[in-house]
């Protein structure tokens, strides 16, 4: 299923018939989708990868409102040892895969858009982003503005100052942060 008509329905707004997103989830993934794209246009992608990062800004909360029993046989290991908040990703990723989705890259980026990974592919470290800058977010507006419009020439720049946000939310409430934002976050230093 995942050819060209997949991906060009999936980048028009196209939601799997599992899907469970609320509207205003749907207006947020449209948000995330519209950054994605604006940031593949950027970046002279051709048609079918910025198919792929459209896709992955409308895809990657399709499960974001769903139960925790509604995904739980969508979460393999090492998934089910996290928190149900974390699951919406990579439980959407497995359903897609289950529809014969055969991305790596993209359902890469759906599964991990939420705590990061190290060895991302671009549209994997777009999403992650994307979904913490869309314009819909009511705080610090012109600091995620500013940072938009950095990306995506200075994109991994831009996901180490999104990473370092959701790192210091996380001690300031004094929860844990997830290993692999860490390891996201050594790799990208390493990496400037």
């Amino acid at each position: 299923m995942a050819d060209e008509a997949w991906l060009k329905r999936a980048a028009a707004g196209w939601l799997p018939s599992w899907a469970e997103a609320t509207p205003s989830r749907k207006e947020h993934m449209a948000r995330v989708g519209r950054v994605m794209e604006d940031w593949a246009v950027r970046s002279g992608l051709d048609t079918l990868e910025r198919m792929r990062w459209i896709a992955a800004g409308w895809l990657h909360d399709a499960l974001r409102d769903a139960p925790a029993k509604h995904m739980e046989p969508w979460v393999m290991p090492p998934f089910d040892a996290l928190d149900s908040s974390f699951w919406h990703g990579p439980a959407t990723a497995e359903r897609l895969a289950a529809d014969g989705v055969e991305e790596p890259a993209l359902l890469d980026a759906i599964r991990y858009h939420t705590m990061g990974q190290p060895g991302l592919a671009p549209v994997g470290r777009a999403l992650i982003a994307a979904d913490f800058l869309e314009p819909g977010r009511p705080r610090h507006q012109e600091w995620r503005a500013s940072l938009r419009k950095r990306a995506p020439g200075a994109m991994d720049e831009v996901v180490l100052e999104v990473l370092k946000a959701k790192i210091d939310r996380a001690l300031g409430k004094r929860q844990p942060v997830r290993p692999e934002m860490i390891e996201m976050w050594n790799e990208l230093t390493d990496e400037a």
